[in-house]
């Protein structure tokens, strides 16, 4: 697998304030529909006794989520540290601390154990090199991968043009992307999964692809 530079500039973006502010409408509201979609998606393979894996998992929402519908373990590789505050009181106050690891770093140079499954949620579109990232992700999944993405449509690359514009006169690194989605399905399914799942509308799309299993729908158009 060819290997890139981890991107610069997370730190800034997803800020110890950005945790907060998402811990508090989780703590309010719960997960989110896209959120939500991911859990149920995970769930149709089975979820008790699994393993999950989770790049970019943020203040570990999904993750708790999971582990309360049945995971047995969880471990989330974040390349910005201000989540790492929130997110342990969310997972002290969830009652599943000791079930969950949290490494700081990019997941593709990571080091981390395989798992069951392995979710990307909000994470692609952060990332320059989706081949890598994805790959990367496969290579670690048994059963099962998950991941959303922003629509890559004319409104949609608008949009984050304008925001890639103001980031960069704000003097940060980071960047979004709205990276082609069957081309993010087919680096998946190289290495042996099938799609089972597929989130078609809202912000937030998103596919689930499961090992071995024949497609029970087809992904594109």
């Amino acid at each position: 697998m060819k290997c890139c530079q981890a991107p610069s500039g997370y730190g800034d973006f997803f800020s110890p304030g950005h945790a907060r502010r998402a811990a508090k409408r989780f703590r309010g509201k719960g997960l989110d529909r896209a959120s939500r979609w991911v859990v149920e998606a995970v769930q149709e393979q089975g979820i008790e006794g699994r393993s999950v894996l989770e790049p970019g998992g943020g203040i570990g929402a999904v993750e708790i989520e999971l582990l309360k519908a049945g995971a047995a373990r969880s471990t989330v590789v974040e390349l910005s540290p201000g989540y790492e505050e929130v997110a342990a009181e969310l997972a002290r106050e969830a009652g599943v601390a000791e079930r969950i690891e949290r490494h700081i770093g990019d997941f593709v140079a990571d080091s981390t154990e395989p798992a069951d499954v392995v979710v990307l949620h909000r994470v692609v579109c952060c990332y320059p090199d989706y081949e890598v990232l994805l790959g990367a992700a496969a290579g670690k999944a048994r059963q099962t991968v998950v991941f959303t993405y922003p629509p890559r449509n004319v409104v949609s690359r608008s949009l984050l043009w304008l925001a890639n514009l103001w980031l960069r006169v704000r003097g940060t690194d980071f960047r979004s992307y709205a990276h082609p989605p069957e081309l993010m399905v087919d680096v998946v399914r190289r290495a042996g999964f099938e799609p089972y799942a597929r989130r078609r509308g809202g912000i937030w799309r998103g596919i689930a692809l499961a090992r071995g299993q024949g497609a029970t729908i087809e992904p594109w158009p």
